[in-house]
C-alpha cells in the first residue's frame, strides 16, 4: 500500500509518523510531500514525534517536493492548511490513479460540503473556497474521504511534532452514495492500527459542521487578540459575541438541514474545560503563516447569503480578522 501525506505541519507530521510506525499487519510505503525547511529537515533527519508521554522518536521516511518522484499512490492524506489548497490540489491530482482515495484533514468548510447534501444548499459551490474550481476540477469529490480531527499538536521546529492531547478521528464518505464498498472501514481500520481513535459517520457534513461550530469564533479571537482561550472564554463581553456568531451560524446550519441543540454556553463550557491553550490560527499569526479565514468564516457568511441569514455578528469578526490578517501580509489584498 503506498500512502503520501501532503503537508508535513503538525497535523500531516503525525498521520505521516503514526502510519509508517504503525500499519502492520498491512504493508505500507508511506511518503510525504513537503517544501522548504520541512522538506530539509525530514531528507536530512527524519521526521521526529514527541508527546507528553513518550521519549521523542526519529521515523524515517521518504520526502519529495516533487509529487512525479513518488508516483501513484493509493491513499493520499491532504493536510494543508486552506489557503494552501489551491497550489497543492495539481500535486494531488499527480498522486491520484483512478482508485486512490483522498483523505482530507483539514479545518473548515471544504468545497465538496454540500456535493452530496440535500436541501435547499444541495450542490451548492463555495467562491470563498474554490473561487474558481480550481481544487475541484483536480480532486473529483467522489474519491474524497472527509476526515474531523478532533487532537491537538504543533511543530516547534521544521520536521518535529508534538502532539498536545486527543488522537480522534472521524471519516466519512464525501459522496455516500458513491461509497466503495467497505473503504470507509478499511481506512478506520488502518489509522486505528496506527494509533488513531478512527471512527466513521454516515454524514461527516453534520461532524464537520460542529466542530466548525465551536472553532469558529475562538480561532479568529485568539488571532486578533493574542490571547489564549481561556482568556477569551472568561471574558463576559467577549464570550457573548462569541455566542452571538454560534446562534447565527446555529441559524445557517438550520437552515441547510444540519441543526444544532446545544446552546453557545454549553460548547463554551466544554471548552473551558481544556484549559488554556493557544488555537492554530493565533499559532499561524505567530508564525507568520497565511490564517485559514475563509474556511472558518468566509463560507459560513457565504451560506448565509445564500439562504438569506443576516449575520451582523459574523461579519464584524469576519471583518476585523481579515483587516488584521492583511496587515501583516497573512491575506491576499482585497
Amino acid at each position: 500500500m503506498r500512502i503520501c501525506i501532503v503537508g508535513a505541519g503538525a497535523v500531516g507530521g503525525l498521520f505521516a509518523g503514526w502510519l509508517s510506525r504503525g500499519t502492520a499487519p498491512v504493508q505500507a510505503q508511506v511518503s510525504v510531500l513537503a517544501r522548504g525547511a520541512t522538506l530539509h529537515a525530514v531528507q536530512t533527519q527524519g521526521l521526529w514525534l514527541e508527546a507528553p508521554e513518550t521519549a521523542p522518536q526519529q521515523v524515517t521516511l521518504t520526502a519529495e517536493s516533487d509529487p512525479s518522484r513518488l508516483g501513484p499512490q493509493d491513499l493520499v492524506v491532504v493536510a494543508v492548511k486552506g489557503p494552501a489548497l489551491a497550489e497543492a490540489a495539481p500535486a494531488v491530482q499527480a498522486l491520484c490513479h483512478a482508485d486512490t482515495t483522498v483523505l482530507v484533514a483539514m479545518n473548515g468548510v471544504p468545497w465538496w460540503f454540500f456535493d452530496a447534501l440535500p436541501g435547499t444548499c444541495a450542490g451548492l459551490r463555495l467562491a470563498s473556497v474554490d473561487p474558481d474550481d480550481r481544487i475541484r476540477a483536480c480532486i473529483p469529490t467522489q474519491q474524497v474521504v472527509g476526515c474531523v480531527v478532533h487532537f491537538s499538536a504543533a511543530t516547534p521546529a521544521p520536521g518535529r511534532v508534538r502532539r498536545v492531547q486527543g488522537r480522534r478521528l472521524i471519516l466519512g464518505e464525501a459522496m455516500p452514495q458513491t461509497a466503495h464498498g467497505t473503504r470507509l472501514t478499511r481506512l478506520a481500520a488502518l489509522l486505528q492500527r496506527a494509533g488513531f481513535e478512527a471512527e466513521t459517520s454516515a454524514c461527516i457534513q453534520r461532524d464537520i459542521w460542529f466542530k466548525l461550530w465551536g472553532n469558529m469564533t475562538v480561532n479568529p479571537v485568539s488571532a486578533l487578540t493574542g490571547a489564549a482561550s481561556d482568556a477569551i472564554l472568561d471574558d463576559p463581553l467577549v464570550r457573548a459575541h462569541l455566542s452571538a456568531v454560534m446562534r447565527e451560524a446555529q441559524e445557517i446550519g438550520k437552515r441547510f438541514g444540519i441543526p444544532i441543540d446545544q446552546a453557545p454556553e454549553d460548547r463554551h463550557a466544554v471548552t473551558r474545560k481544556l484549559g488554556a491553550f493557544r488555537t492554530s490560527m493565533l499559532q499561524d499569526v505567530e508564525a507568520g503563516r497565511p490564517l485559514e479565514i475563509d474556511a472558518l468564516l468566509g463560507a459560513v457568511r457565504e451560506v448565509g447569503q445564500h439562504l438569506a441569514v443576516p449575520t451582523p455578528h459574523l461579519d464584524s469578526l469576519l471583518g476585523l480578522t481579515r483587516l488584521m490578517a492583511r496587515t501583516r501580509g497573512l491575506y491576499p489584498p482585497g
